[in-house]
C-alpha cells in the first residue's frame, strides 16, 4: 500500500475554499488509484493565522539608491520560509513592490533587513505610506507558527518573545528567550 500526502491544509480553512470540489477531486483520485491511501496534512490548518511577528526598525541605511530598514528580527533565524520558498509575508500597512531596487523615485520604499551578520538576511521591497522611523513597529502578519517552530539561533540571535494581547489591550508575555536557550542548543 502506498501513501500520498497532500500538504497545504491552511488553504482548506479559508472562507472561500471550495470544499465540495476537494471532496469530488479526492473521490475521483481514489477511484482511479484504489491501491493508494490518501492523507490530508492538516498541520498548517491548525496553525493558520496564529499571530503576527512584531519587529522594530533599528536603523535605515541607503546604498546605491536601495533603502534598507534594518529590523531587530532575522529572516534567516525567525522567518526561514521566506528565504527557502517564494513566499513574501504580508507586512501590515505596506504593499509589496515588484523588483528588487527601491530607487529615489519610489518614496517610502524599503528593503527589509534582518539583524544577523549573514549577507542574505534581507527580503524584497515594501512601500509604506510614510518614511520609516527608528523604533517603529514593522508587523509581519501570520508568522507566529513559523517563527516558533522553524527557527535557529545563528550566532546567538535571540528568538522573539511570545505574548498575547488580551481584549482589554494588556500584553502578557508568555515566553522570553535568552542566552541560556542558545547555550542549551549548543550542548
Amino acid at each position: 500500500m502506498k501513501w500520498i500526502n497532500f500538504g497545504g491544509g491552511h488553504l482548506m480553512t479559508r472562507k472561500d475554499y471550495d470544499v465540495q470540489l476537494l471532496i469530488d477531486l479526492l473521490k475521483g483520485f481514489r477511484s482511479r488509484y484504489p491501491n493508494l491511501n490518501v492523507i490530508l496534512e492538516p498541520g498548517s490548518a491548525f496553525a493558520w493565522q496564529t499571530g503576527p511577528l512584531v519587529s522594530q526598525v533599528v536603523d535605515v541605511v541607503e546604498d546605491e539608491s536601495i533603502r534598507t530598514a534594518v529590523l531587530n528580527v532575522s529572516f534567516t533565524c525567525h522567518m526561514p520560509d521566506c528565504l527557502e520558498m517564494p513566499y513574501m509575508p504580508v507586512v501590515r500597512g505596506a504593499r509589496i513592490v515588484e523588483g528588487a531596487r527601491a530607487d529615489k523615485q519610489s518614496l517610502n520604499t524599503y528593503r527589509l533587513g534582518g539583524n544577523s551578520c549573514l549577507a542574505g538576511d534581507f527580503m524584497g521591497s515594501w512601500q509604506f505610506d510614510h518614511p520609516l522611523q527608528i523604533g517603529e513597529n514593522i508587523i509581519f502578519e501570520d508568522m507566529m507558527h513559523y517563527t516558533t517552530v522553524k527557527t535557529c539561533m545563528f550566532n546567538g540571535i535571540r528568538h522573539p518573545s511570545i505574548g498575547i494581547v488580551h481584549t482589554d489591550g494588556e500584553l502578557e508575555i508568555l515566553r522570553e528567550y535568552g542566552y541560556e536557550d542558545y547555550k542549551l542548543r549548543m550542548d
